[in-house]
């Protein structure tokens, strides 16, 4: 196909193939979500070929490539995307890692503007636009101009109740998902959340990480920063030190000091709004008892 909608978070993303562009084809994990309405919020065109990046471009936010199992070093690749910058235009070059060929691509946008240019290096002539890492980068530029929140965490609705369970690595986010899956919860996702404030409160939208996966999202009336405990514990957490434990667990790129201070902004309106506590918690049912006990 030469263009298509997706919508996700309720972003609607438009991708268009240039007359020097190749066919586009949205993976797996796209499918559920594609939208026949052509409305964008931002659209993308699609070019073949390489790009340079403009002289005086200054290199501002760098990320490598790891893979680990259980603390153990796969795979490393020093320059897989970085993020570029001259004037108000914006570059984020990138590799794809997990793409069968050897490909790269530069995406130049701004976040004034709603029409972007995406190059894509590469001998295939049918690609998906939106492969990992641009997904991810997308998305998270998107949250930075609506002054929305991506946060790693477990999102889950209960009874018409959502919940938000964040922590760092180890304690229990993908735990506390399956719990509440096996009570019979909706489990919104347990990786990649996008968190959006609208005229009736705050909303938690899952992002599509997996094959398969559905547009879901729910509303946000309780935010846990979860750790393992000898038994099950709440301790409201208020002011700074709520902002400080959201921060820990959002995405961000720091490089500059309007994204910072919209995203100070964003949390802490969001921990005025909705209640943030500190959860230790025991593995097993009793926790869920617990904290339904404790609404």
């Amino acid at each position: 196909m030469r263009n298509y909608n997706l919508t996700i978070a309720g972003y609607n993303i438009g991708f268009e193939s240039k007359p020097d562009g190749p066919d586009l084809l949205p993976s797996e994990r796209f499918l559920r979500y594609l939208n026949p309405v052509n409305v964008s919020d931002i659209r993308i065109s699609v070019h073949t070929g390489s790009f340079d990046l403009p002289e005086d471009a200054e290199r501002i936010f760098h990320a490598p490539f790891v893979e680990e199992i259980n603390g153990i070093m796969l795979h490393h690749k020093p320059n897989f995307w970085s993020v570029w910058k001259q004037d108000t235009n914006l570059f984020i070059k990138t590799i794809f890692p997990l793409a069968p060929h050897e490909k790269n691509a530069v995406l130049e946008f701004s976040l004034e503007t709603r029409d972007w240019d995406l190059w894509i290096d590469g001998t295939e002539t049918v690609i998906d636009p939106f492969e990992y890492p641009l997904d991810g980068l997308i998305l998270y530029y998107l949250t930075v101009i609506y002054g929305d929140i991506m946060i790693h965490g477990s999102g889950v609705r209960n009874s018409g109740r959502g919940y938000l369970f964040c922590g760092s690595s180890g304690k229990g986010k993908s735990t506390m998902a399956n719990l509440w899956d096996n009570y019979g919860a909706k489990v919104i996702h347990d990786d990649r959340l996008i968190l959006r404030k609208t005229a009736i409160g705050y909303r938690m939208f899952n992002t599509p990480v997996y094959n398969n996966e559905v547009p879901l999202d729910s509303p946000l009336d309780k935010i846990f920063i979860i750790d393992h405990g000898l038994e099950n514990r709440i301790v409201p957490l208020n002011g700074a030190i709520a902002l400080s434990f959201i921060m820990a667990n959002c995405i961000q790129h720091s490089w500059g000091h309007y994204i910072i201070d919209s995203l100070l902004g964003s949390i802490s309106d969001l921990c005025d709004t909705v209640p943030v506590v500190k959860l230790f918690f025991i593995p097993d049912k009793s926790v869920i008892d617990f904290i339904l006990e404790y609404e």
